[in-house]
This record gives C-alpha cells, structure tokens and sequence, in this order.
C-alpha cells in the first residue's frame, strides 16, 4: 500500500501576499522541514521537520475543498524535499499550484502553474560559507527552463542589486519580466522604510515590485 502521508505545519485560507499572483485568494499548505536557516525567516515554526502533525493527501484534499478558490499554494519550510510532493501536486492538479521554493532541489514533472523561486542572497546567509548551500545555480536553472516560474529576490540594501545581476548572469537566459524585487521587512514599518528603495531599483532595472501584503493584513496560521 502505497505511503500519502505528509508532514503538514498549518493549512489556512488566505490571500496571496506576494510575487505575480499577489493579492489571489489562495489555500496555502505549508509542509515541515527546511535545511536553510535564512536570517530573516518568517517560518520559522515549520523548519522542523515533525512540525505541526502528519495527514494523509486524502485528508489534505478535503480539508481544502471546503475553501472557495482555484488556487492552492504549496509552501513551507522547504516543500522541494518532500518525497510524497509529486503526489499531493497530482491529486490537486485540477487546482492551479503555486510552488514557493529557494530553488535549491529540481523535481521533474511536477503538476504545478508557477514554480515561485527565492534564490537566497548573501543577507539570508548566517556566515559566507552558507551560499554552497543556499544558492545553487545548477537547480535554479533546471527549474526555470521546465517550468513556468518567477524568481523573486529579497532586498535589504542598495548592494543587494548588484548580487542579483549576478545571479541572472550566471542563469543566462531569463526572463526579466519574471524577475522580482521585494523589501526585506519583519513588519510593517520595515517594508514601508526599505519599499522606495526597491521600488527604484525596480525602476532603474526594469524589475517588477513584489508586495508583501501579508504584513499589511496579518498571518493567519491553523490545521
């Protein structure tokens, strides 16, 4: 008998807060377990690998049938190294699948509409050796030439651009219209102090602005 169960930190009806789809009533399902410790991480609670509780994909795809929408967002923690992902992407591919990842694991085939990548700058890093773990060109390049995708980056300081050139230099050919900008901001006050920054370096590197509306409207967490 086949094994469906999944280790699920929280599943919540909510509003999309950021990227292309920001602002799209979304159920978002948030998988444990991350190998990243990012700086600036709002999740911390689902980095744990036994956080929240275990469910089965029957009981996943009923619990979300109960919420009015078409769009499932599946989130973490780190959702790329779940081993059973490619079945819960299968028995809720009627809906259309936003995957949040770092991009730092490749799955082929997935039954997904966007595959949404935070490649990780040096500003999540806890010491310089982490980038070995946090940014690894070869997946980020597999991900975005099998799937439709948006990079989405997190800026902090004017520098932080300069990283980000980098990182497209080094995947070549991406699409700048799929490229995302957005404040580093633990709360409100943050994302308006750093949001004119990064709107000008949108501007000037014709990037689109990603919001983070989840800070404007609160989290919402739960089974």
């Amino acid at each position: 008998m086949q094994n469906t169960e999944i280790q699920i930190s929280e599943i919540f009806y909510s509003i999309q807060g950021e990227g292309l789809l920001a602002g799209r009533p979304s159920v978002f399902v948030r998988l444990a377990g991350c190998p990243l410790r990012c700086k600036f991480c709002d999740t911390k609670y689902a980095n744990d690998s036994k956080a929240g509780e275990i469910r089965t994909i029957d009981e996943i795809v009923k619990q979300i049938k109960k919420y009015k929408t078409d769009y499932i967002v599946i989130t973490g923690g780190e959702p790329m190294i779940c081993p059973n992902l490619p079945l819960l992407c299968n028995a809720l591919k009627k809906y259309h699948i936003t995957i949040e990842t770092a991009g730092i694991k490749f799955i082929d085939g997935l039954k997904c509409g966007l595959m949404s990548i935070s490649p990780k700058l040096s500003n999540a890093y806890l010491k310089k050796s982490d980038k070995k773990l946090y940014l690894k060109i070869d997946r980020l390049k597999k991900l975005i030439k099998n799937y439709n995708y948006q990079l989405k980056f997190v800026i902090e300081k004017a520098g932080d651009i300069k990283e980000v050139e980098k990182v497209l230099k080094e995947l070549k050919n991406t699409d700048r219209s799929k490229i995302l900008l957005m404040p580093q901001a633990a709360n409100v006050s943050e994302y308006i102090k750093r949001s004119p920054l990064v709107a000008e370096l949108c501007k000037s590197n014709g990037f689109t602005f990603s919001p983070r509306l989840q800070l404007v409207f609160g989290e919402t967490r739960g089974i």
